[in-house]
């Protein structure tokens, strides 16, 4: 057992952020100073550390590299007027990435790194949170398989990161999104609930062709009829139908458990909506908005938050919604953001103090 005391911190002598403003930042394309570093090495966790960050040094046959064991998680931290800073509900992407582990035959990380290691990883950089409306620091946890060894096996040896990224919106603006019906993200049985690297490698080439023809992201459909609703990109979505918000349901393992999916589903009921978690096919999706039934879609995920849909297009059919006139999405978004920066009470208790 990794006790709190034993993580070894060695600091970096001049701060990047000297030369870097926390202002209007891209997402995900700058690093703080520190990360945190821990191995699996014969049956255990060790050489637990915050470090600089810097380049890895691998063999050329890591196994991660060829059989895909590769795990991560997307977390956020805020900065309050007063200074204080605060994690957005980092336990449950702890238990998150623990399923994630064991569905890819990978070692669990035990509490004590995971959440008191990034605890004190950002007590080091406290300072690279941004303040600025719609900027975060994101946490970004990730674990790979280290062995040099290629076979087809669970590796032996592992390595757990932890890096941050100052960062700013994800989406500047309301989404055009095509509805996928060749490609597939995931099937029941398979890791579509888990957050692996191979997911994301494999939705890009889906997304890339939306891209071409003028769609930011795709919305996932399943992998027999291509009709059952799923994820939007690398995102939960949630359809306000007559009133009503309706998001795919987690049952057949397909999608991810998203926390911010959680969070916003909590907050919708809190606000009398009711919420139905079930399957919903794209003919019911076309034929309510036909109806004049649809009135708001919007992604919700870390990176995000609340990301507004003012298009979709599926075959011949083209939904536009006028994300100006929307109540619940924006309503939503401001009831999240001012939980995020501690201006209302915690109810739920989902921040976690630095």
């Amino acid at each position: 057992m990794v006790a709190a005391a034993d993580i070894k911190i060695e600091k970096i002598q001049v701060s990047k952020l000297l030369e870097l403003s926390l202002e209007n930042l891209p997402f995900g394309r700058y690093f703080t100073d520190h990360m945190l570093e821990a191995d699996y090495i014969n049956g255990e966790w060790t050489n637990v550390s915050i470090r600089p960050y810097q380049a890895l040094s691998f063999e050329p046959a890591l196994s991660a590299l060829h059989y895909g064991q590769s795990i991560f998680e997307g977390i956020k931290a805020y900065k309050t007027e007063s200074g204080e800073a605060y994690i957005f509900r980092p336990q449950d992407n702890f238990i998150r990435f623990n399923t994630s582990a064991e569905r890819m035959c990978m070692p669990t990380v035990p509490e004590e790194i995971f959440i008191e290691g990034m605890r004190q990883l950002i007590e080091v950089d406290k300072d690279w949170i941004p303040n600025r409306k719609d900027h975060s620091l994101y946490i970004r946890p990730f674990m790979f398989s280290t062995d040099a060894f290629l076979g087809v096996r669970p590796s032996t040896t592992y390595k757990f990161l932890v890096i941050l990224s100052p960062s700013g919106p994800y989406f500047a603006a309301p989404m055009k999104i095509l509805v996928e019906e060749n490609y597939t993200r995931a099937a029941p049985g398979g890791v579509g609930f888990s957050k692996n690297a191979g997911n994301y490698g494999g939705s890009l080439i889906a997304a890339r062709k939306a891209n071409e023809i003028g769609y930011d992201q795709v919305l996932w459909t399943d992998a027999f009829e291509h009709k059952w609703l799923q994820e939007v990109g690398m995102m939960n979505v949630v359809f306000i139908i007559d009133g009503i918000a309706v998001t795919p349901s987690l049952e057949e393992g397909t999608i991810l458990k998203g926390v911010t999916r959680d969070s916003v589903l909590t907050l919708l009921k809190k606000r009398g909506i009711k919420v139905e978690e079930r399957r919903i096919s794209i003919d019911e999706l076309i034929e309510a908005y036909k109806a004049g039934k649809v009135q708001e879609v919007f992604g919700t995920g870390t990176a995000a938050t609340i990301a507004p849909i003012k298009e979709m297009k599926y075959k011949d059919t083209i939904m536009q919604f006028d994300t100006d006139k929307w109540t619940i999405a924006p309503a939503i978004k401001k009831d999240m953001d001012d939980i995020k920066s501690c201006a209302v009470a915690d109810e739920n208790g989902w921040m976690f103090k630095i």
